[in-house]
Order: structure tokens, then sequence, then C-alpha cells
């Protein structure tokens, strides 16, 4: 449900290139780099891919390795996780017959058999050689309820930016003269069968600075994309603005979503023909409906009359009495300091909440009557990762996933009646025999605890010589959850290698507390954190700074950079994936604008004071002695701009400082776009991990 209702907060990003002044040219040389598809910066990357390739691919175990991903990423014993849509469950499937992947459907029945039949729906390489482009599938938008027609997403080179074209599932082909959006980030969701909502670029004064749809449009069918019809606009100062029908089996509800800032928002429910304004927080997540109860998640102490509810709550007020007043919501769940609600989904009759305690999963079942909420635990397998699959609002199933560091995933049904059966597990992808899992603890710069996990060879000896990799992300509220990652654990696990998950601050794993904490000005103490959890391997015994390599992408790719500026004596390696490290430019960067609230604006000086101490582009030296650095990223990211790492690298070699650098050309902000394209990453990243660590 949390997923379908705010589906726009993950709208789609064009690539841009940034305005740049006389001015800035001269203090940063290597704005070229961010020309994406400019010839001399590409004739650079290729250059660098060259180099990179020539020395990693002749690393022991190279072509080992990256046969070895490639076989598990096409293995036919994966498992197809189902989206239940009406009376099919929906998969996407690539394998080495199918690079670019099989979007397909099939029955229940079918799908608990060994071997199910599928009904395949569209083959994407099929499509490619008839239209003579790389398409990605970037997924489907289906009418309700009987999903016989559905608005597909597809991308050039797996980037945000997609093309949507109206698909018949029950014809498999599609609608001639039906719906369709030339490639833009567009935003869309069916109204009826003969009107979508759609926010896109309609030309000028139609985006915000952020680079997302300003306006929502409603859009009729057999008339011109011109002529839709406006229902809402929000100022070019915002994040962005989406309009989505979220359809349940009591009614439907038109809602608006105006996203202020990336976590402070208003949220309208079109009554009449208005839309009429919720009167909640504009840092709460509102979460759609259930049983006609509209759903909120507090990102702070909310004191309402008498009432205060605490951050954190999952509360639900009947929709109906809320438009006539009133306003006495009901606690559904309320976290402690050490707990945290990840997300939550309906079946018919129950909302599922799936929860962390103290960073391991929980699933509660609560169900409404008489007005009052009721829950109890789910018994589902513990002491690992737990996922909400997909539900069925139309019945009480639903499927849920169940995985750890070194337990396969397993994908469980659970029936109508509430009978739980494992359907689907994966084999063991590597020899997990020796190996344990561990949650440890450490103590930050500013006394706060940290946990980590560690996954290791039970006769590790603490004599600091083991290769370690430390991962870490630290923002946005994402939590680090152990996962069973088969190509890491045949790359890293199985050859001796030790791996770490650090859960820092700016993460989720406590509640939107543990986020805040690292927000703006606080900064600092995720990257504190981080060396904490280093520096407590070390002094456990668990490795050395000659033996101990980290790891991130994205946010967790500016995490990489400011610890390997900051912290180079600490690390022999740093693979740094599609990163963010010229936080000077990087609001003026494809979607960087809308990040501001998570990081400041450099263009305030105030805040500009804070971030100019970490940004990594403005803090790397030529008098020290840093890691040699592996960059990898995308020229088809259009979400974070791969001039970060492009710079960063270039400006680290005029230093004289030795790096690695390979920018793949597909993939988008994955930087892979096919099996193939995963396959190598793994190869080229565990590779030079092992060159530096071992």
């Amino acid at each position: 449900m949390k997923g379908r209702v705010v589906a726009w907060l993950s709208v789609l990003i064009l690539f841009s290139q940034a305005s740049m002044t006389k001015s800035e040219e001269s203090v940063d040389p290597y704005l070229w780099l961010e020309e994406v598809r400019g010839e001399k910066a590409l004739d650079w990357v290729k250059a660098h891919n060259e180099s990179t390739l020539a020395v990693l691919k002749a690393q022991p175990g190279f072509q080992e390795t990256y046969d070895k991903a490639l076989d598990i990423l096409n293995s036919k014993v994966r498992i197809p996780y189902p989206q239940i849509r009406g009376k099919y469950l929906y998969n996407f499937w690539q394998d080495e017959k199918n690079e670019r992947g099989l979007w397909r459907r099939t029955t229940l029945a079918q799908y608990r058999r060994s071997s199910p039949k599928w009904e395949v729906l569209l083959d994407i390489d099929q499509l490619c050689r008839e239209e003579n482009e790389k398409w990605v599938f970037k997924g489907a938008s289906g009418l309700y309820p009987d999903y016989n027609r559905f608005l597909v997403q597809l991308s050039r080179g797996g980037g945000d930016a997609v093309v949507v074209r109206e698909f018949d599932a029950d014809a498999r082909q599609f609608v001639k003269d039906g719906f369709y959006l030339p490639e833009a980030k567009s935003d869309v969701s069916w109204r009826d069968r003969d009107s979508i909502y759609v926010g896109t670029d309609f030309g000028a004064g139609s985006l915000t600075e952020s680079g997302y749809p300003r306006v929502a449009k409603l859009w009729r069918r057999g008339t011109p994309l011109s002529s839709a019809e406006l229902v809402f606009e929000g100022d070019v100062k915002d994040v962005e603005v989406g309009c989505a029908t979220i359809n349940t089996p009591e009614r439907r509800y038109d809602v608006i979503h105006r996203g202020i800032t990336f976590y402070t928002a208003n949220t309208f429910v079109i009554e009449n023909g208005t839309p009429l304004k919720m009167e909640i927080p504009d840092d709460a997540d509102f979460g759609g409906f259930f049983k006609n109860q509209m759903l909120v998640r507090l990102k702070s102490n909310w004191t309402l009359g008498r009432s205060t509810y605490k951050q954190g709550s999952l509360i639900g007020i009947d929709y109906d009495k809320y438009l006539k007043g009133d306003r006495a919501f009901s606690v559904i769940v309320e976290p402690n300091d050490r707990s945290n609600v990840v997300s939550y989904a309906g079946t018919r009759d129950i909302l599922l909440v799936l929860m962390l305690n103290n960073v391991r999963s929980e699933l509660h079942a609560f169900r409404l009557k008489d007005g009052r909420w009721a829950g109890v635990q789910v018994d589902a397998p513990r002491l690992g990762t737990l996922g909400i699959v997909s539900t069925d609002e139309w019945s009480n199933q639903y499927f849920l996933s169940y995985q750890g560091f070194l337990t396969p995933t397993s994908l469980y049904h659970v029936s109508d009646e509430g009978k739980m059966k494992k359907l689907k597990t994966l084999p063991p992808f590597f020899n997990a025999k020796g190996l344990v899992t561990e949650q440890l603890e450490t103590i930050s710069k500013d006394g706060t605890k940290v946990p980590y996990f560690v996954v290791r060879s039970q006769k590790m000896k603490t004599d600091g010589t083991n290769p370690t990799l430390l991962y870490g992300y630290g923002g946005f509220e994402i939590e680090m959850l152990p996962s069973y990652s088969a190509t890491t654990g045949a790359a890293w696990l199985a050859k001796g290698g030790v791996y770490v998950l650090a859960n820092i601050r700016g993460g989720g794993e406590f509640g939107p507390a543990w986020h805040q904490a690292a927000l703006k000005e606080n900064r600092q103490r995720a990257y504190d954190d981080f060396a904490a959890v280093a520096e407590d391997l070390i002094r456990r015994g668990v490795t050395s700074p000659e033996h101990l390599g980290i790891m991130g992408g994205s946010n967790g790719g500016l995490l990489m950079g400011v610890e390997l500026t900051q912290r180079p004596d600490l690390y022999k390696g740093v693979v740094c994936l599609v990163p963010l490290l010229d936080m000077k430019r990087y609001h003026k960067l494809l979607a960087g604008a809308s990040w501001v609230a998570e990081y400041g604006n450099p263009d305030v000086p105030e805040e500009w004071a804070y971030i100019s101490k970490y940004s990594p582009y403005h803090n790397v030296r030529a008098d020290v002695k840093y890691p040699e650095v592996f960059f990898y990223t995308s020229t088809a990211d259009d979400r974070v701009h791969p001039g970060h790492a492009r710079k960063m690298a270039a400006r680290m070699e005029e230093m004289g400082h030795k790096v690695y650098y390979y920018e793949n050309l597909e993939g988008g902000h994955a930087a892979a776009a096919t099996n193939k394209h995963q396959a190598l990453r793994t190869a080229l990243t565990y590779s030079y991990l092992w060159m530096q660590l071992k």
C-alpha cells in the first residue's frame, strides 16, 4: 500500500546539463566532464575504462568471479517474485536467453508448481530488435480492478527518464492510438479506463527547479496531451507534484501530493471536484487508506488537541469522520527508540506492518473491529530480514520473503485462511559452512551507540590480518538490513573475506530520529559513526588498515568520498559507486536540488560553511596519501550525475594520486541494465578488493 500511495516519490529524472559561469570554470577546471555525452568527456571515459579494465581483468580469479556471478544471475532456480494483480501474478524475468527480460504472468495454481507455465506479455529483447532501441523495462501500472490494461514504462539505457505506452494485456500488444508519453520524467496513474492523471514535461514552466513535474493534469482518451485539464500546480521551488488514484474495495480516492521539500509535503484528496487539504503535519508520511481509514506515519511528535502522538507512530482515522471534522486519530503502532515501522500493506481485512526491533525484522497483523485496532505478531521466521512482497486486497492472502546473510532467500505464501507455506527457496549459491553472523556495537565520537553486523569464519583469528569489507549508506532514512547476496557470498565470503554492514545514523534503522540526527549541519555524525565502526573492527583485531576496504553507492558513495578524504589512514581500499562528491554543485546537477533538505544548500553561506568541511571534491589534498580508490558510475545515470565521479578522479590524478575508474555506458543509477553488466561490476569490484586487501 505504502509503495503505491507514494509512488510519485520515485519520479523520473532527465539528463540536464547544469548551467555554469566563467567564474565557476576558473575555479573548477573539470566542469567539461559534466557534459554527459560530450566528445571530450567520453574520450576521457573511454581511456580510463580501458586502463582500469586492463589492470582488473588481469587479476587472478577475475574470470572465475565473472562466470560465477553470471551463472548466479542467470540461474533458472532464482525466485520469480510475484505481484498480485487481479487474478494473475506478474513477474519480470531476465536470464541468459532473455538479456533484456520478459514481462510475464501466471495463475496462483501454476505458481505453486516447481515449474510454472508463464504467459509472456512483452519480450523486451524482441522489442529492442524490432525498434532498434536498447530498452530497459521500468515497470507497468495496471488498470484496477481487472488489470487488462497497463501503462508500460520503458527507459533508453536504464535511466530514470521513460517512454510511457499503453498496453493491452489480453491482446499482448501495445494499444494503437492509446495513451503515449514521449521520453520524460513522467508520473502517471490510471483514473479510469478512459482517463489518466499525468505529470510530465508539458513545456516551459511545467517543471520545478528540481526537474520534477510542477503540474498535474487529467488526460482523457482520444484528446491531445496539450488539451489535458489542469488538476493542480505547485510552486517552482517545490520538489514535485503528482496526482494518483488509490483504489480500495470500499471506494476510490483521488490524491494529490505536493512535495515541498524531500521530507515535507501537502496531501490533498479530491472531493466533489475540489482538492481538500489533509490537516496532517507537513513532515508526516501520508500512508493511503485501509478499510476507509486514512493512515499517517509521523516523523515528529504531533500534539492535536489534548492528544500527543509520538514520533515514528503509525496512526489512523475513519476518513468519513475526518471529513465531518473528527480529529481523534487511533494509534496503530507506537515504536520505541530502538524500533521502527519499515512498511505496511493491506489485504482485505489485515493491515500488515513490517517493523524493525534492534535491526531485526518483525511482522505484525492488525485488524480493525468496532473502530479499534488489535494486532498480533505473525509467526514468521526470525533473526533475519522479512519483506512484504505482495498483497491481495480482495482476499487475505499475501507473499512474504525471508533472508539472512547466510540464509538463502525463501518466499512464503499465506493463504486466505492464514496458513503459511514456503513456496520457493534459493539454493545455497556459495558454501556458508563454518561461517557465522554476529551483531556488535560500538561508541561513536559523541557517545552514541552504533550497531553493526559481521559475517565471518568461526575460525577467524583476531590478529588483524583478515581482508574485511565494510559497507554503509547512512542517509534518507533508508535502513541497511541483512540480506542474502549470492554474488558477494561467492566472490568474497567463500574465499575468506569478512563482510561488515554498518547501521549508522542518517539511515532508518531506528526510525525518524535516527535519520534526523545526521541531517544538514549534523551530517558529520554519519561519517563519525562509520569511522567508529572501522576503528572498532581494528581494535577487536578483526582487521587492520592494511586489510580494510569500504564500499557504498549513491549517498553511500558520498560516504565513501568523505571517509577517503577524512580518514585515509583507516582504509586500504575504497569502492565508490555512482557517488555524489562535488557538494558545491550537487544541487545544480540533475536531481540534486531535491536533496537540499538532506544536505543543505551550498549557495547559502551558513550552510556551505558546514558542507564545505566534508565535500570530498573540495577536501582532497596533494600532500596526503590516499588508498587507490575505485570509482564506478554510469553514463546513463540521470539521477546522480556521472560528473561527480569523473571530476573527482581527474582532480586526484592531477594531484598525483592513483585511481581506478570505470563508467558503464548503460544502466542508469543502478549502473547495470543486464545481468552481464551486473556480473562485470561484481568481478571488477571484488578483483579490485582482493588486489588491495589480501
